[in-house]
């Protein structure tokens, strides 16, 4: 059961409002995060603000400084090869199981969402086709009907902070258009009916992903507004550099 504060309005906790806030790249590695101005944004105290970052800190995605604030944590490079590696292997199965189910809705919301993607393709709209993947991966893992695999999957893309990665990376064209033609592969694998063929796609389709995540950056990026400090800078461009993929 999800313990978090709530916050004032809606159904959704205070802690997932905030979640959302890093992984959908409101605030990006190294940022400060603004207890106060949380707190007013969202109607409620700083204790709740508080509390709802120490759980982010047990996620892995910010870091509790004492006496000096919190800050959205940088992962090593090592943590993303194996954010990724874990991430091959949930998709992979969630991709062979659905393509045992057959016909089901999840394979036609992919349908649907494959000529959405084609569209967006077409026109060079990263931001549109930026949240279709996000509505792919999720439909996918939603498709293989298999609660524990989900919530593991849950917990992992909270840590990898995906969607972040996506809008880094769909901005180059080549990687948007290679990204669709995978989806587009995976698609056809479900539809076979063949589990090992669809695993085997969707592990490449991730393992391409990683590759690009992976990819170094050429030259130091300049440190944004609030960002941690000039040797925790270079700590991130030695670890690897900004973060792309799709």
């Amino acid at each position: 059961m999800d313990t978090a504060p709530q916050s004032r309005s809606g159904d959704i906790t205070l802690l997932e409002k905030m979640r959302r806030q890093i992984t959908n790249g409101r605030y990006g590695p190294g940022d400060l995060i603004p207890e106060l101005t949380l707190a007013e944004e969202f109607g409620v105290s700083r204790t709740p603000i508080r509390e709802a970052l120490k759980q982010l800190q047990n996620e892995g995605l910010v870091e509790i400084r004492p006496r000096v604030g919190t800050f959205v944590r940088q992962p090593t490079r090592r943590e993303i090869v194996e954010l990724f590696e874990l991430k091959e292997s949930l998709e992979g199965l969630a991709a062979g199981l659905l393509a045992r189910r057959g016909r089901v809705r999840e394979l036609e919301t992919l349908e649907r969402n494959l000529m959405d993607s084609d569209r967006a393709a077409a026109e060079g709209d990263s931001q549109a086709y930026a949240e279709l993947v996000h509505e792919f991966h999720w439909t996918l893992v939603r498709g293989a009907d298999n609660r524990k695999l989900y919530e593991t999957y849950e917990r992992l893309m909270n840590q990898l902070a995906y969607h972040r990665i996506v809008v880094n990376t769909v901005a180059r064209p080549e990687r948007l258009k290679a990204s669709d033609n995978e989806h587009h592969s995976v698609v056809e694998a479900i539809k076979s009916k063949d589990a090992l063929d669809a695993e085997f796609t969707m592990r490449n389709h991730v393992r391409a992903s990683s590759q690009a995540a992976l990819r170094p950056i050429d030259e130091p990026q300049p440190a944004r507004p609030g960002s941690i400090d000039d040797d925790a800078q270079e700590n991130r461009r030695v670890e690897g550099g900004e973060l792309r993929a799709c």
